[in-house]
This record gives structure tokens, sequence and C-alpha cells, in this order.
């Protein structure tokens, strides 16, 4: 770019009013990050120390707009995005518009899923490069058996961590030793994102899961169970088989990583939620005080 050309006047020059206003602008930007730090931290000091965060799929029934309102209002701090909200396909420029918007309400997206990988390294790499352009740490995951070859080589490029997610009965992951065994002998960003409800449902104790991932949990859905089988009913946390003091103590032994999310997902009620997961949140801040 060719310099500006010179102004004989005694006003001040453009590019200094330009600096004046990067430097606000600057300013602006990093009292932002401030104020975000400072709501996850004072967030933090409800859950036992732990930044609680919501997947967004609690919110589906709602346009991501207002379910970024709602979450602010709940008093959350760090998100996992389910893809309708917040797609891997997304433009650079939604994602710079997505950032913005996080940053104005003091939101933190750590996560993102559930998504699918293959064989197909290219086809994986797309989700990667989303992840990265949109700061998300880790990606919950339903990996194929062939998909490891490549995902050990994207966690290295791109440092993003693969959080494979167990979905139940029935499911390719359905039990801890489904998501331990596929791990092994892989690079130790890939690892697990538990969702503590859907172990109940396969039989699984939740709190002993944290525990056997622990080192490799970068990502938990809190959620409740009323019983341990295939159709059991969702609840508000801690009215189902969810011990959730023994839960908490579980995520501080294990040494649950700053960086990873603490999410509840409240998946009953898609069309009105809110009273049920402002239930689910004060429940599980008593848990993590207990």
């Amino acid at each position: 770019m060719s310099p500006l050309p010179q102004h004989r006047t005694t006003r001040q020059p453009h590019n200094c009013f330009s600096r004046r206003n990067f430097l606000r602008l600057a300013a602006a930007g990093a009292g932002a990050a401030m104020i975000g730090t400072a709501r996850r931290a004072a967030a933090a000091d409800d859950y036992g120390g732990f930044a609680m965060g919501l997947q967004t799929y609690s919110l589906r029934g709602y346009p991501v707009d207002k379910a970024l309102d709602l979450a602010k209002s709940l008093g959350i701090s760090t998100l996992e995005f389910f893809p309708g909200h917040y797609s891997p396909s997304s433009t650079p420029e939604e994602i710079a518009a997505m950032k913005k918007r996080l940053a104005t309400l003091g939101l933190t997206a750590l996560g993102h899923g559930v998504s699918p990988f293959t064989a197909d390294h290219e086809a994986n790499r797309k989700f990667f490069d989303f992840a990265k352009r949109a700061g998300i740490r880790y990606l919950s995951a339903d990996p194929r058996e062939d998909s490891f070859d490549s995902l050990d080589k994207l966690v290295a490029e791109y440092d993003v961590r693969i959080a494979i997610h167990n979905h139940g009965p029935g499911a390719r992951y359905d039990k801890v030793a489904d998501v331990l065994n596929a791990v092994k002998g892989h690079d130790p960003r890939i690892g697990a994102c538990a969702d503590l409800g859907h172990y109940i449902r396969s039989g699984e104790d939740p709190v002993r899961a944290i525990t056997l991932l622990a080192g490799r949990l970068y990502g938990v859905h809190l959620k409740d169970f009323a019983e341990p089988k295939k159709d059991a009913a969702g609840v508000i946390l801690g009215r189902g088989q969810l011990d959730l003091p023994a839960t908490f103590r579980a995520l501080r032994k294990a040494e649950f990583p700053a960086d990873a999310c603490l999410a509840l997902e409240y998946e009953e009620k898609p069309e009105n939620p809110v009273d049920d997961i402002r239930a689910c949140l004060a429940a599980a801040a008593a848990g993590a005080r207990a």
C-alpha cells in the first residue's frame, strides 16, 4: 500500500486520528475481555471453582441470538455449541460476528458438537479449520473406528482436542471402556466428553466414569435420568440417579482442566426449558458446595 500524501495543514494528520481510534477500539476490546474474565471468575465461585457452561442443545427451541441472551441471563459463562446454533460450515465473516457477539455477552465458546469423523482426512479437516477460527478448544465427537489415523494428525496440527461423546445404550461408545479402548495409544489430545446422563442410561456409574477418564476428560455434560435404563425419563439435576456432590468431588480429584467445558445439558421441554434449567443450575451450585 502506498503511503498517504502529505497534507500541508496545521491539523493533525489523519494517521494520528486513526491511531487514536485504534487505541480506543483496542481498549474497548480489552475491556470486554476483562469483563468476560471477571464474569467467568464470579460464575466459578457459584460452582465450587468450576465455570458452569451450557450445551446450547438445551435451548434448541430458540434461534441462536435468543439462546445466547438466555444463557447470559442464566449466569452461564461458557458454551458448548450444537451445530444447529453454530454451523461448522460458517464463513469467516460469520465466525467473526459470532466471536464479537460472545465477547459482548461475556461468554466463551469452549466446545462444539457432536461431530462425525471418518477416514476422509479432508472432510475431517473442515471441522478443525472451523474450530481453530472460532477459538474452540475441543470438538465433541462420534469418530468412526477408521478415523483415528486422521485425527492423530489433525489434533497435532491444530492443537484442537477431540472429545468422544457417549450416546447411551446401542451407541458406538456406550460404556466407559469403549472410550478408553478407542483412545488407547493415540495422541493425548484425543479424549472424552462424558455425558453423565447417558452413562446412567447405560448402567454405568457416572462418578466412576469421571475417575476412569481423568487425564483425557475435556468435556462433561451434566445430565440426570430417573432410572438406569435406555428409555429413562430425563429429570432436573439431583432428582434422579446423579450424585451431584460426588460428581464435583470427582471432578476436583480428576483435575478437570480449566479450559475444558463443564456444561449442563437439559434435553426436556425444548419449547420452554428455562425454569427447569434454572432449577438444574441451582441444584448444581448446591452440589458443588456440599
